[in-house]
């Protein structure tokens, strides 16, 4: 495929159209048929007339093919209780990343609350810390003027992106402007890469749940460390990954495998969309959402387990394979796929539960590379290792890293201070169960101590004042002078410990 020059004009494909002339030809999404509807929406009234439809919960116009029917929803109390995790892990990253990914992974497999998803991604990805890492890049980027031969190439293709999303319903609307502002800095960024159609579907899904900024580093990261040489003038890389996927197919369904290799069809032919897009063209958008959320957090492993799930249902029995007697009832069969299979509960649990394995891509990796070596000589793109999800991201990360400094997700006003912010570290839980059996022996203490009986000094790191004890009770300490101020009781001090500690697990 080669490099687009631009002769197709700005005029959206028809439904069967290619897009001749370019390396990033794609077969057409499912919104492709519907392009044309859109293609001259410019003007600010016909933009509203759109806005004034019903717009699901996705920001799809309802009864457009992007928007989706009854979906099962998560019960509020249930979305609430995931946020309030969700909002602990994000608040202290490293620290769930560096102990406790295994849990992280789950609770990206149970799917990412909706209003902490955009955060979530930057996070998984790691596009957080490159944005810490590169301050003001983007914004250096997104002033110059980019190279005239991708701009036109990435303008024609602005309006072909979720043409019924309300972000990018109007031609020349915000959501448009951003997009092309993405994909132009990255443009720069890598310009031997340049732009690809591919990623367009990709920086347009980021900025529906982040900002500009954001949105390109999370793209940086998913060219460079998810899906790397995806996007290269060649694409090798997505050559390599469909004979990976035809292969890892015999062992998944050989049913499946059988029927293909007797039709003689090349795995490029109904896994490129697949996979360059991570099927944000393909599947309903729950089910890419939540196709995502397992893809940020496990790397390629999870586009390949989603292919292989929708190959095994498609064509995994001897009843369906009789349906495709040909090459093109097999071709339509994997582009019009059962909306059963692709339905989001089924669809994950299938995908969680194939056993497919990162050992398993890399070894069919090596295998395909030395096949391709001997037939077609050395890969003319030198692309950089792939990383398989966030926690080979986290560590790959070469050099000093900074800290990640969340931003705090409720803000109080400037003289409220926050809960247990000007306390010391608590003791240890044995030294606070010690306190408090003291503390119910001795009872409330309602006279003053005497001034003879000695200042017991709280475990190290306690965060309450010091209390005045009978000398029997406080074992040899240091004495101290009593303080003139009125003292605060011990059962009170515990109290207050346990309380700052849950307003710490439980902080929002």
């Amino acid at each position: 495929m080669a490099k687009s020059n631009g002769e197709n004009g700005p005029r959206a494909p028809a439904a069967g159209e290619s897009l001749s002339g370019t390396r990033e030809s794609l077969a057409q999404g499912p919104d492709a048929a519907t392009t044309d509807e859109l293609s001259s929406l410019g003007s600010d009234s016909e933009a509203n007339g759109f806005a004034e439809r019903r717009i699901d919960k996705f920001g799809f116009i309802v009864g457009s093919q992007g928007a989706e029917g009854a979906l099962e929803e998560v019960p509020l109390e249930v979305l609430r209780q995931r946020e309030s995790k969700w909002l602990d892990m994000l608040n202290n990253w490293d620290k769930w990343m560096a102990k406790k990914h295994k849990k992280i992974r789950l609770r990206c497999q149970k799917g990412i609350p909706p209003s902490l998803r955009g955060r979530a991604w930057q996070y998984l990805s790691g596009g957080k810390v490159k944005l810490q890492q590169n301050p003001g890049k983007f914004d250096e980027l997104d002033m110059s003027p980019g190279d005239p031969k991708w701009l036109d190439v990435i303008e024609r293709d602005l309006h072909r992106q979720f043409p019924f999303h309300e972000m990018f319903v109007s031609r020349g609307g915000h959501g448009q402007q951003d997009l092309f502002r993405v994909l132009k800095a990255y443009t720069l960024y890598r310009p031997e890469e340049g732009y690809c159609q591919a990623q367009a579907p990709i920086a347009a899904v980021l900025l529906m749940h982040m900002p500009a900024e954001q949105a390109f580093w999370c793209l940086v990261q998913i060219c460079e460390k998810y899906l790397p040489g995806y996007y290269s003038e060649k694409l090798e890389a997505i050559q390599l990954d469909g004979e990976i996927l035809f292969s890892l197919l015999q062992k998944v369904s050989p049913v499946a495998h059988k029927h293909l290799s007797r039709q003689k069809i090349d795995p490029l032919l109904y896994m490129t969309e697949w996979f360059m897009c991570a099927f944000s063209r393909t599947l309903p958008w729950s089910s890419v959402l939540r196709v995502w959320d397992m893809f940020f957090c496990e790397g390629v492993k999870i586009i390949f387990r989603v292919g292989l799930v929708l190959l095994k249902h498609a064509l995994g029995s001897p009843e369906k394979v009789k349906a495709c007697q040909g090459q093109y009832e097999t071709i339509e069969r994997l582009r019009s796929l059962s909306p059963k299979i692709m339905q989001e509960a089924f669809l994950v649990q299938e995908v969680v539960e194939l056993p497919v394995t990162e050992r398993q891509i890399e070894r069919e990796h090596l295998i395909q590379l030395r096949r391709w070596q001997e037939t077609r000589g050395e890969l003319q793109c030198c692309s950089p290792p792939r990383l398989h999800g966030a926690k080979a991201i986290l560590d790959a990360e070469p050099g000093p890293r900074p800290a990640l400094q969340p931003s705090p997700s409720i803000r109080l006003p400037p003289d409220v201070p926050l809960p247990g912010s000007k306390a010391k570290p608590k003791p240890p839980k044995q030294a606070q169960k010690e306190q408090r059996k003291q503390t119910k022996a001795r009872g409330q203490l309602e006279k003053p101590p005497a001034p003879n009986q000695a200042m017991v000094v709280a475990a190290a790191g306690d965060a309450c004042p010091p209390q005045h004890v009978p000398p029997k009770d406080s074992g040899p300490q240091d004495s101290a002078p009593q303080d003139s101020a009125p003292q605060v009781s011990a059962h009170h001090c515990s109290q207050e410990s346990l309380t700052s500690q849950e307003s710490e697990d439980t902080y929002l």
